[in-house]
């Protein structure tokens, strides 16, 4: 199990998420699209291959809101 990457930059977290996902359904150009763009933010891209871990909990569902007072 590979660890995921961590990072305190939220523009390198976004880019790292968003090539995961191109990554997945196999679009090779748009992945060095962002590796590109990880280089410009100082940020090593993973190598070719390597796949980000999946998450160890599903995302929590959205809550609904309260009846509106007025």
């Amino acid at each position: 199990m590979s660890e995921e990457p961590q990072t305190e930059d939220p523009m390198v977290a976004a880019l790292l998420r968003e090539r995961e996902g191109y990554v997945s359904r196999g679009m090779d150009e748009r992945v060095a699209q962002v590796d590109e763009q990880l280089k410009l933010h100082g940020h090593k891209p993973p190598a070719k291959g390597a796949q980000m871990s999946a998450r160890s909990t599903p995302p929590k569902g959205r809550q609904q809101r309260g009846p509106e007072k007025t």
